[in-house]
């Protein structure tokens, strides 16, 4: 019984370091929307001082692309970039650094060539960290 276990193990053995090798890239959302959000009574938030909602299922994902409670982040004011869903509530969000806040804060995503230029500053930052 041995020998027949002992190959298993060493293909398994060989498996492992390329397992730890791998590296997760996170990529740089389109469609988003760089504000400063304030978190009150969760779902209740601010943009940039507007009122705003989080959705059901809202994922908040901080710098290191870890998930964040909504209710861990109340009386915060954090720099984001969001993305809404079709009923207009906050669905996505990415916690900034102050820095990649201060080069994204000035992108208009509102026309075509803002939306790509934002895209193109935030692929920067997220393949960076």
């Amino acid at each position: 019984m041995n020998r027949c276990l002992a190959p298993a193990l060493l293909g398994l053995a060989l498996l492992l370091p390329a397992a730890h090798a791998q590296v997760v890239v996170r990529e740089a959302p389109r469609d988003v929307v760089p504000a400063r959000m304030a978190v009150g009574n969760p779902p209740e938030i601010t943009l940039d001082g507007e009122p705003a909602r989080l959705s059901p299922g809202a994922r908040i994902r901080d710098p290191r692309n870890l998930q964040v409670l909504s209710g861990s982040l109340s009386g915060q004011s954090v720099p984001v970039v969001y993305r809404r869903d079709t009923m207009g509530l906050v669905h996505e969000v990415w916690i900034l650094t102050p820095d990649e806040y201060a080069r994204v804060q000035g992108l208009a995503p509102t026309n075509p060539e803002g939306a790509a230029a934002l895209h193109r500053l935030l692929t920067a930052i997220f393949t960076g960290r």
